[in-house]
């Protein structure tokens, strides 16, 4: 049966079956594991593992070593040929085999020489399964000869001219390499105008008169005998034109100079020659291609792939463009390349056909087979090349053809195919692919064993792996068949499944992301038809190093001290050392830089000091490290402490993970320069409410751990702020995430209640849990109910998460006793509280008895009635309503619009007051009782009155037709009359000039007349009038109004009469009376008086006129004065000439007080009188001294103005 390899890594399916390592079947076997205690009784056919190359240059002053390395076991013998006969080094005391291997050592610094072992050498290596061979050896010594003697004669050029100078360097093995000096050893400079070809020779595009010397040197070394062979020395001159026609003249024929023009001239190839030309090139090597040009100028070298580009990876332009070099070539890689050489007269181009062949390379080499007795397997030997190879197979180093003949094999071309094989089977294989440019040779064995698993790996290993790192744990084997591999984990056995474990093809199990949880002991078993074997590994997780504080960036000043803190965290099992590198080198050696406990002091500070350090911590497991830049700089003032908020704390980490508790720790931020006084830790729910962070705890500042209690069922993270005098720090990082276990919910629904929407339902509502406090999935709750009075066990059902069940087919409005009981999957929260309720509402069956009203007054009245029985009001009784309406109106008895008022008296309350009630009223009223559900059916109606009150006051009164001695008053009835009026009251007496009140005459109207005159009255005197109304309840409110008797008949009513409603019954012509013609004489005479003063004064000081002094000065404030403000246009002033405000005057003493500024308002207010008014205008002596002109009656307080006084008769 054959042994089986699986592919290189495989994780198994889905279906969660033991974690079995099946190695599958493929075409290669596996290969025998050079395992010491395995090799001990365990045969195996020789392999070739070490042997000299194909093309074996030696150096001929060194001893000849070709190397032949082999195992197998037993171990094998070794033999050689020299040009394929048989090599008796025996016979040659010149050779010997090194023992315990087939390496020959031919000694020849003592005697002989290397040419006399030059061939083709082939090593076999034999034992009693096989006999694997070697590659031929070529065996060449190396050869570095001299340069043949030549004259070579002085160049004379031209400027300008092209030239190259030949090397062609002696043949030598290996080729050497070529490169030109001078006499001192210096190499010769190199550009775009002059190059080195790649065989060698010097090419100059163009000279140039530096180019002028006497030691142009070739010389070649040659690496293998490291000896370096130089040319003659060339001579080079270049000259001008006339000293070139001085040279010809004196020493040169024609033949012996370079003819051709020094003019500038288009590009021509010096190599290659012609347009085209051919190259060939092996698979893999470097294509190199070359394409050297003269001209003048210098030209350019330039290259492209016809129908293709050149592969950007692998294309490299050497010898300044001039050599275009492809690595790694292929195939496809063939095809044309074009160079273009251009300046500036012109460009050419050369093609270049490249064709790309290959020796032989492996496709697919054949691979060493195991197999048990009875089983199939192949050998298959592909390879390819161009031209395609030719497969040949050999067995045991015969070809196959005249081998013994084995019935359990069959060759198919470039595979042998066995079947049903036996020990002797058992042989070593050549696969031999061949074509004209070289041949590859394999060796495979088909070795047949029959033997039961062993496990290599010693027994009790212990791994130990950093956490959420891979953790491997081997388990090499052997066995034939081939073994099947499964693991197990614990003391139980239990098998390994494939969620999160990856079995390899040598049997390693994987452990991708190692956790604390993966702690302990694995066995691995190997199985297969002969046996089995097992073997214990043990694996230990630890904590990853940390720096919990990094070395943070500093920035210094010279001769300070700077400090750079490094704390670690981790395993308490590892043991960490902790280095400091300055610049990724280690630090200087200077008692300036000492190391004390976790912190790194460079004192003395100077600017190499400057520079980049890092802490770097290390375990045997892990490795961490933590940089910061130093930055030294000059002394400067010591700034002032700037004072901030703490940075946020950092590293959070959970510890002691209980089902309601955990240990949170941190690691504090910079304070800032103000200690911090306490931490605020908060929590984020990311399974009910992610996003939301709520207040948890708070602890002091002083301490950087707390123990946090948890509900259950919450997905908790964690994060911690700073807070200093300053303010609260930015929050910091989240902590990981942890999930505690579901539980019973802790607490019961709140604001239950009971309430029905419908006389046969009972509506049960709470307030439900939030996702907070359900303490684990599938929250539903347990609603119970049961009549309050009755004798019935509980009733409940279970409802989602909801807030509200309805019980139907309930009594009316009975109470109920209520509880809800929340519950999740892992069980119920606590007993419940009862609560009580009551089925729903319907409305009330009776109306209230026994009615009665009390008239308190004309507005007001009591009403009483008998309260209703409790049950059938049939809910909550919320109070009594009365209906209240005016039915019509006792005086007139016609029918008006019912309008109802309603009254509600809250509770058991069996009477109210009625207020706002009209007077002499027929009221109509009912009561109704009350419930949550509406009203109940009404009372019979109850019809009382209201007694009369006292009338409004008369809506108008109007005096018309005034004449010499009456007065004629007319009015309309008052509109709410509150009952028979009996008679209307007329008060009136007579007003003087003072306004002073003459004696009162009192009239009583009969109540049906609107209009009364009253005659005998004073001529030309003011009345005032009182009028009211009367029912048998009292006098109403009155009505007033004033007015005048005409004057000779004439009905003018003086300007200042109040109302205006007393007209004058006949106009007459005001021009033609006497007193306003003497009026307007005394106004007249006042304006004269008045212009003449001011002609007076004016021609004393000077006319200054107003609008032009405002024109110059531009005051917003100087306008000239209206007519109607009573004012004129233009002032003087005899001093200062200062135009005065608008609406001042001058005093009365004609003076004006002069101050030091010309912009004083007590100048403009003409003394320290002047004072402003609310609304900002100027008043002083304008308004003239009041103390001395009091006020008379009513009349204005201002002095008088004749416009103002013509002004009032308008």
């Amino acid at each position: 049966m054959q042994l089986k390899i699986m592919p290189k890594k495989k994780c198994l399916s889905a279906g969660r079956v033991p974690l079995i390592l099946f190695l599958c079947q493929m075409i290669s076997a596996l290969e025998v594991p050079l395992d010491p205690k395995l090799l001990e009784d365990l045969v195996q056919p020789p392999t070739i593992t070490q042997q000299s190359p194909k093309d074996y240059i030696i150096d001929p002053r060194e001893n000849i070593v070709i190397q032949c390395e082999a195992k197998g076991k037993p171990p094998p013998s070794f033999s050689w040929t020299r040009n394929g006969t048989h090599f008796d080094i025996d016979k040659d005391p010149l050779v010997t085999m090194k023992p315990g291997s087939g390496t020959l050592i031919i000694n020849i610094m003592s005697e002989g020489k290397a040419e006399t072992y030059e061939g083709v050498y082939q090593c076999t290596a034999r034992n009693e399964r096989g006999a694997a061979i070697s590659n031929n050896i070529v065996i060449r010594p190396s050869r570095s000869p001299l340069w043949t003697k030549e004259k070579l004669e002085p160049m004379i050029l031209r400027n300008g001219q092209p030239l190259v100078l030949p090397c062609r360097p002696p043949i030598g093995l290996p080729p050497p390499i070529i490169f030109w000096m001078d006499n001192s050893f210096q190499r010769l400079p190199q550009s775009e105008r002059v190059s080195q070809g790649l065989n060698g020779d010097l090419y100059f595009s163009n000279v140039l008169p530096e180019d002028t010397r006497e030691d142009y040197i070739c010389y070649a070394r040659f690496n293998h005998t490291q000896t370096i062979q130089q040319k003659q020395p060339i001579s080079v001159k270049v000259i001008s034109v006339d000293e070139l026609n001085d040279t010809i003249a004196a020493n040169l024929s024609d033949t012996e100079f370079y003819a051709k023009s020094s003019r500038e001239r288009p590009p021509t190839f010096l190599t290659p020659e012609g347009n085209a030309s051919n190259k060939e090139e092996l698979r893999g090597n470097v294509l190199s291609l070359e394409c050297i040009a003269e001209g003048l100028p210098t030209p350019i070298i330039y290259w492209i792939k016809e129908d293709g580009i050149l592969p950007i990876n692998r294309t490299f332009y050497r010898n300044f463009k001039k050599t275009l070099q492809i690595i790694h070539v292929s195939e496809a890689d063939s095809g044309n390349y074009q160079c273009i050489a251009k300046n500036a007269l012109g460009a050419i181009h050369h093609t270049i056909s490249v064709t790309v062949k290959a020796a032989p390379y492996w496709i697919m080499a054949p691979q060493n087979l195991v197999l048990s007795p009875g089983e199939d397997g192949t050998l298959i030997c592909r390879a390819n090349g161009n031209p395609k190879p030719r497969i040949s197979w050999l067995t045991n180093g015969v070809p196959i053809e005249i081998a013994p003949d084995d019935p359990s094999r069959k060759i198919d071309g470039d595979t042998i195919i066995f079947s049903n094989v036996q020990e002797r089977s058992s042989a070593v294989y050549q696969c031999n692919a061949s074509n004209e440019y070289g041949y590859l040779l394999a060796n495979a064995f088909v070795n047949v064993l029959a033997e039961p698993p062993r496990i290599l790996t010693s027994a009790n290993t212990l791994y130990q792996v950093i956490a959420n790192r891979p953790a491997l744990l081997d388990c090499a084997f052997f066995g034939s068949p081939l073994p099947t591999i499964e693991w197990f984990k614990g003391a139980k056995g239990s098998a390994l499944h494939e969620d999160i474990y990856v079995l390899h093809e040598n049997g390693t199990l994987e452990i991708p992301v190692a956790q604390k949880d993966s702690t302990g002991t694995y066995t691995c078993v190997a199985r297969n038809k002969l046996g089995m074997a097992k073997n214990e590994v043990h694996l230990e997780i630890k904590d990853p190093t940390r720096i919990i504080k990094q070395p943070e960036y500093a920035i210094v000043q010279r001769g300070s001290t700077v400090s750079f803190e490094c704390k670690v965290k981790h395993d308490q099992t590892l043991v960490p050392t902790v280095m400091w590198l300055k610049d990724n080198g280690e630090l200087p050696s200077d008692e300036r830089f000492t190391f004390e406990k976790e912190q790194l002091v460079v004192a003395d500070v100077s600017d190499d000091d400057g520079g980049t350090y890092t802490c770097v911590a290390n375990t045997t497991l892990d490795s961490v490290s933590a940089s910061a830049v130093l930055s030294v700089v000059a002394p400067t003032p010591t700034p002032a402490p700037i004072y901030d908020v703490p940075n946020p704390p950092f590293d959070l980490e959970l510890t002691n993970q209980l089902d309601k508790s955990v240990q949170l720790s941190w690691t504090p931020g910079n304070d800032n320069n103000s200690p911090i006084t306490k931490f605020i830790i908060e929590y984020e729910d990311a399974m009910h409410q992610a996003g939301l962070w709520h207040y948890q705890a708070e602890v002091s500042g002083t301490q950087t751990t707390a123990q946090l209690k948890l509900s259950p069922y919450v997905n908790y993270s964690f994060r911690v702020m700073a807070v200093n005098g300053i303010g609260r720090s930015l929050p910091s990082q989240a902590s990981e995430q942890y999930l505690t276990k579901a539980a019973e919910p802790d607490t019961n629904p709140t604001a239950v209640e009971g309430l029905g929407s419908e006389p046969d339902n009972l509506v049960i509502t709470w307030k439900p849990l939030n996702g907070f406090e359900s303490n684990g999935p599938g929250l539903q709750y347990k609603v119970s109910w049961r009549q309050k009075d009755g004798d019935d066990e509980w009733t409940s059902v279970f409802v989602a998460n909801v807030s509200k069940y309805i019980v139907s087919g309930t009594p009316t409005f009975v109470p109920y006793l209520i509880k809800v009981q929340a519950l999740n999957d892992a069980g119920f929260a606590p007993e419940p509280a009862v609560v009580m309720g009551h089925s729903g509402e319907d409305l009330p069956m009776v109306a209230p008895g026994n009615v009665r009203v009390n008239v308190v007054n004309s507005t007001l009245a009591e009403v009483h009635w008998d309260p209703v029985p409790l049950k059938s009001i049939r809910g909550h009784l919320q109070g009594y309503r009365i209906y209240y309406w005016k039915a019509q109106n006792s005086s007139k008895r016609n029918r008006r619009h019912i309008e109802k008022k309603i009254l509600t008296f809250q509770g058991s309350k069996t009477h109210g007051m009625l207020p706002g009630l009209e007077p002499f009223s027929h009221y109509t009223l009912n009561v109704r009782v009350v419930n949550g559900k509406g009203e109940g059916p009404a009372s019979p109606d109850k019809v009382f009155n209201t007694p009369e009150g006292v009338p409004s006051a008369p809506s108008s009164l109007k005096i018309v037709n005034p004449t010499l001695d009456s007065l004629t008053l007319e009015w309309d009835p008052p509109s709410h009359p509150n009952g028979i009026l009996t008679e209307y009251t007329l008060k009136y007496q007579p007003i003087n000039s003072t306004h002073e009140l003459g004696p009162l005459v009192d009239l009583k109207i009969p109540a049906n007349k609107t209009r009364w005159t009253l005659k005998n009255l004073n001529v030309s005197t003011r009345y005032k009038f009182y009028f009211y109304a009367q029912t048998s309840a009292g006098s109403g409110s009155q009505i007033t109004e004033e007015a005048v008797t005409t004057v000779d008949e004439a009905g003018i009513l003086p300007p200042d009469v109040g109302a205006g409603k007393a007209m004058a019954s006949r106009q007459v012509d005001i021009a033609t009376q006497g007193w306003f013609i003497g009026l307007m004489c005394a106004v007249a005479l006042l304006i004269l008086i008045l212009l003449i003063v001011c002609f007076i004064r004016r021609n004393k000081g000077g006319k200054y006129p107003v609008k032009e002094k405002e024109d110059a000065h531009a005051d917003p404030e100087i306008q000239p004065m209206k007519e109607d403000d009573g004012t004129f246009g233009e002032y003087s002033d005899a001093e200062d000439h200062k135009p005065l405000k608008k609406g001042s005057r001058t005093p009365s003493d004609r003076t004006v007080k002069k101050e030091d500024s010309d912009d004083s308002l007590v100048d403009y207010g003409e003394g320290v009188n002047g004072q402003f008014n609310e609304d900002g205008s100027f008043i002083g002596q304008y308004s003239g001294k009041k103390e001395k002109e009091p006020a008379e009656g009513n009349e204005s307080s201002e002095a008088p103005s004749p416009v103002n006084a013509m002004n009032s008769f308008v």
